[in-house]
């Protein structure tokens, strides 16, 4: 298992990276993936706002963007940005490492194939993913799309 983690537009919080890094491989080794390679990135906010308008179209800043790889070997790459994270998590009244739980799990279903944008039987099946996978990993947290859509 591999976990490969840089930083863009933020300088570096070792702390910070040793958390995710012991995290993302808690992850990956609870959806038995421990052989996979997975690049993180802690980033700023424009700086997400650059891919997400160059990926998705969109001119604004998100939580986290997944970047699906066609190598067996890497599973691929995770963006997370870290001012949006926070703010999330001031907003929910939790702590900044459980917010990024919530997205490392929600991303990394993104790379699984999940795709909550398709249908409702699609967004039903993967806030069950990320509830049952928070609850595998012993994480707190109710998922990504139960906090936001509420359901």
């Amino acid at each position: 298992m591999s976990v490969e983690l840089s930083w863009a537009g933020l300088p570096e919080d070792a702390a910070l990276a040793q958390a995710v890094v012991a995290d993302a491989e808690a992850l990956l080794a609870a959806v038995e993936l421990s052989d996979a390679e997975l690049s993180f990135v802690l980033c700023s906010d424009p700086h997400i706002q650059g891919l997400n308008q160059a990926w998705r179209g969109k001119d604004a800043p998100t939580d986290v963007l997944s970047f699906p790889q066609e190598d067996e070997a890497l599973l691929g790459d995770l963006v997370i940005s870290v001012p949006t994270a926070t703010r999330q998590a001031q907003e929910r009244g939790t702590p900044l490492q459980t917010e990024l739980r919530v997205l490392m799990v929600h991303g990394l279903l993104h790379l699984l194939g999940y795709d909550h944008e398709t249908n409702d039987e699609d967004l039903a099946e993967m806030a069950d993913a990320e509830r049952r996978l928070l609850s595998r990993l012993g994480w707190s947290g109710q998922g990504l799309i139960a906090a936001v859509t509420g359901a």
